[in-house]
Formats: structure tokens, C-alpha cells, sequence
């Protein structure tokens, strides 16, 4: 085995950290982490580091966070590390040529997906909204496009009819940092994956999610509505509308076998057996954990004593006012 690579890591959220944490039980050098600059959260808008970097810190590395890599400092900056590498996951910044082209063996990107399927920033939720059977973790060598660089490993993880975009994020989140020491050991031993081009006719884009697109529409089919459910949990969180207030819906499931008449987005039942709702194609969907305004996400039954008024059988969500 060769000599350890010198790595510079970037990346940003919980699902990049995971990577970060995979490099770090090596003997390569991780000799930068870059993430994105402190962000303010909550009411009192204080800044917060991002998960990559409260585990950089904590493992006292050092820390770069440009705000674009399009600058002339930050890209000398960046040369100065001399690295062999750069490990990019979730890194949310651009990667402009010159960077690309500066470690010695170029860039290279854990993404969420099997590409050329879901390019983009939401690869994940995409895949639960469309009904994916599967998805998986592709290791690419990066070029200027979005995600459009050539493939050196695959790996796949099945989706089941339960899971929602938190519970696969986390088992493709340690995958990936499985198959990213997978491609480092390969190129270490000098042994390199062949680059495999894109089939770009194949290609689909996850967009970004917005917080309106976790609104539910009633009148789609139950099993879009349940996809929903899970593909915006845990962000933004499917929400409908009851007498003008937010209820927050976290988990969902099609009662099978049960068919109704009544109007999309209307309460058919609301007793100890469940919250069933109508949807637009006439199947019913029973809501299992919501959340109040101002409450936390709690169990359909542990709310019915407290919110009949709300939840009554024959009131209508979705309704704004």
C-alpha cells in the first residue's frame, strides 16, 4: 500500500459529516474540511456551525468557509494545502475548474443517488416522492456540470414502503462514507476505478425543496399523499390546513382496503381507530403522528381528547380558512 493521501474535505450537513467521520478512521491525512459559513437559526437567529464543522473542530482540524471558491484568495488559499485530493459531499458551494483542477488527483463527490438519476440538491426526497424501488451512493470523479461527472463506483440500497427521506439520509449517509474509503483504498493501491460516463438521456433533477411543496394536496391519490408524507419528513414536514391553523403531518399510512365518496381532504373518521382522511381517488388515508401549532408530533390518539372540535368526522383540511 502506498503512502496516505493528503485529503481536503468539504461538505456541510449531517449527511457530509458522515463522510468526514469514515476519513477519519484512516491513516489519510485530512488536512482542511471546508464547509459552508455559520447560518442563523431559530428566534434568536444565532449563527450555527454546520455538522461538518462541529466534528472538524472537535477533532481539531482546520477549518476553511469562503463564501464562493470563485475568488482568487480562497483558490490560492486552497493551493497552498498541496493536497493529493479533494472529497466533496453535500458541500453546497460551486467548485469552479481552477479548484477542480488543483489537487493532483482532482475532486471527487459522494452523491445521494444512482446517477444519472436525481442530480441535484434533494436526491433523496425525490426518490421517495416518485416512488423509487431504490436508490444508492455514486462515487464521481467532478467536473464543472451539476453532477454530471464520470462514474467510479456504484453502490445500491433498496427503499422500502416505509421509509421516509430521514431514515434512508442516514443509511446513505454511512454508505457513502463506506464507499468513498472503497474508491480512496482503490486509488491509493493504485488501482483506480475506470471512469464510467453518464448516460445523459437518463438523467432526472432533484430540485431543492421549498417549504410550500409540503403543502398537501387532498385531491391526489392516496399513495402520492402517503409519499409525501415521507419524502418531507423530516423537512419541511407535510402540512395541511384546519380551521385557518397548521397541522403538521409526520406519518401516514393507505388504509387498505377502505374506499369513500366523500370529498378529498375530508374527515371520515376520527375515533380510537384513526384519523381517516378522504383523498382525491377515493382511497383513505389514516394520519398517524401530526403535530398542533405549537405543540409536538404526537400519536393521532394521544390529540383526539384534546382537539375533537378540530378533528371532528366531516370537517375538511385543507381548507385555509
Amino acid at each position: 500500500m502506498d503512502s496516505p493521501l493528503r485529503i481536503i474535505f468539504a461538505g456541510t450537513p449531517a449527511f457530509a459529516a458522515e463522510s468526514l467521520r469514515a476519513l477519519l478512521h484512516t491513516q489519510h491525512e485530512v488536512v482542511a474540511v471546508y464547509t459552508q459559513p455559520d447560518r442563523p437559526v431559530g428566534r434568536g437567529r444565532e449563527l450555527k456551525p454546520s455538522p461538518v464543522k462541529e466534528l472538524a473542530l472537535a477533532r481539531k482540524l482546520p477549518v476553511y468557509q469562503p463564501v464562493s471558491l470563485r475568488d482568487s484568495h480562497a483558490q490560492a488559499e486552497l493551493a497552498e494545502l498541496n493536497a493529493d485530493i479533494m472529497v466533496v459531499a453535500a458541500y453546497g458551494l460551486i467548485l469552479p475548474k481552477t479548484v477542480l483542477n488543483t489537487p493532483r488527483l482532482g475532486c471527487i463527490n459522494v452523491h445521494g443517488s444512482l446517477l444519472p438519476r436525481w442530480r441535484g440538491a434533494a436526491p433523496i426526497q425525490r426518490a421517495i416522492l416518485t416512488g423509487d424501488k431504490e436508490t444508492g451512493i455514486t462515487i464521481m470523479q467532478m467536473d464543472e456540470g451539476l453532477d454530471t461527472g464520470a462514474m467510479l463506483y456504484k453502490i445500491a440500497c433498496p427503499i422500502s414502503e416505509h421509509d421516509t427521506s430521514a431514515s434512508l439520509h442516514d443509511r446513505l449517509a454511512l454508505l457513502g462514507g463506506d464507499a468513498l474509503l472503497t474508491v480512496l483504498e482503490a486509488i491509493e493501491d493504485d488501482q483506480p476505478f475506470a471512469p464510467q460516463a453518464q448516460d445523459n438521456s437518463l438523467a432526472t433533477y432533484a430540485a431543492k425543496l421549498t417549504k410550500e411543496e409540503g403543502n398537501i394536496n387532498w385531491s391526489a391519490s392516496a399513495l402520492d399523499i402517503t409519499r409525501a408524507v415521507r419524502a418531507f419528513n423530516a423537512w419541511p414536514v407535510a402540512y395541511t390546513q384546519v380551521h385557518g391553523q397548521t397541522l403538521r403531518i409526520w406519518q401516514a399510512h393507505i388504509v387498505a382496503g377502505e374506499k369513500t365518496t366523500a370529498p378529498a381532504g375530508m374527515i371520515i373518521k376520527a375515533d380510537k381507530q384513526g384519523l381517516w382522511v378522504a383523498a382525491g381517488d377515493g382511497s383513505v388515508v389514516a394520519i398517524d403522528t401530526l403535530q398542533l401549532p405549537n405543540g409536538k408530533a404526537l400519536a393521532f390518539n394521544d390529540v383526539l381528547n384534546s382537539r375533537k372540535d378540530w378533528l371532528s368526522t366531516g370537517t375538511r383540511l385543507g381548507v385555509s380558512a
